[in-house]
């Protein structure tokens, strides 16, 4: 990875995607890291943020100033775990609302990743921070996931989600009521170009494609299941938002006037997937965590 700017100047035969063309410099640099930092304004193009698929000419000016890369001791921890599932190759957790599931900045201990080094040893396929870490869910999330115990089942399961094979389902809690019973939402899914640090839906996004079905309809607010096809960053939450349903307790893609809590009411329920050994279909189910069901009952009363 270079560790200070570095220019490129584009000459016959070096022209074509931005992405695709600073790659074949920066050999050592990912394509998805290359992505990001030309997306958060790492790369310039003539001293312009262009998007990775901006087309190079001859003459063109690339100056590349590599994100900081700050340091991160990643170190086993004695934090008490949920598990649902372990066995030799693979790990079902139940993931608690609030924790982090991998070290970043602003988080390089107390994650789900720090716990589970303590209990047992992990893939390496996803790199130093991300140790057996196939899937995510967001910090106030709560629900199930699947951890890889070894490189050949986390290249199996990963597989599996490309593949769009296992099972996700959440329940979610919205804003409004919702008049299906159940619906669908194809929206593809990008940084926003308003903020930064959201998702949004946007023309040049990724394809996401989200499932739901409602569960109950409370007075201003309904209970519904969803149920991912892909897996994109905050996908439920910008999707959900996208059809003026956004998830209640959100801070980040909802109203401010919303329901006290710690974060968006979204739990991953449930769980289902090929073992990656033996071939078994594998499902697994955890319940509401306890702040949730309140809710839930408390609306009903006030409903009632």
């Amino acid at each position: 990875m270079p560790a200070k700017k570095q220019v490129i100047n584009i000459h016959d035969g070096q022209t074509g995607r931005l992405d695709k063309v600073i790659a074949g410099f920066l050999a050592d640099v990912s394509r998805s890291q290359l992505k990001k930092w030309i997306n958060d304004g790492h790369v310039l193009v003539n001293g312009q943020v262009e998007k990775p698929k901006y087309q190079l000419d001859v003459g063109d000016r690339v100056t590349v100033t590599p994100e900081e890369v700050k340091h991160i001791d990643l170190k086993p921890e004695n934090i008490p775990l949920d598990i649902v599932y372990e066995d030799d190759d693979v790990l079902v957790v139940n993931k608690p609302q609030g924790m982090v599931v991998h070290p970043a900045p602003g988080h390089p201990d107390h994650t789900l990743v720090n716990a589970l080094l303590y209990h047992c040893p992990l893939s390496h396929i996803n790199g130093e921070f991300r140790p057996g870490i196939v899937h995510r869910i967001d910090k106030d999330t709560s629900g199930l996931l699947m951890v890889a115990k070894n490189d050949q089942a986390h290249r199996n399961l990963a597989a599996q989600l490309k593949a769009k094979s296992n099972q996700r389902e959440y329940t979610a809690l919205v804003h409004g009521v919702i008049k299906e019973d159940k619906g669908t939402i194809d929206a593809p899914i990008g940084r926003s170009k308003k903020d930064r640090k959201k998702q949004a839906v946007v023309n040049d996004g990724r394809h996401a494609v989200t499932h739901f079905a409602v569960i109950h309809r409370f007075k201003h607010y309904t209970l519904v299941k969803c149920r991912l096809e892909t897996g994109r960053t905050h996908q439920i939450r910008v999707h959900m938002a996208y059809i003026n349903h956004p998830l209640a307790g959100d801070p980040l893609y909802g109203p401010r006037k919303t329901l006290p809590g710690n974060g968006q009411y979204l739990h991953a329920g449930l769980l289902g997937f090929k073992h990656p050994r033996t071939g078994k279909q594998m499902l697994f189910t955890a319940p509401l965590p306890a702040n949730f069901q309140q809710m839930i009952e408390h609306l009903k009363r006030v409903d009632s």
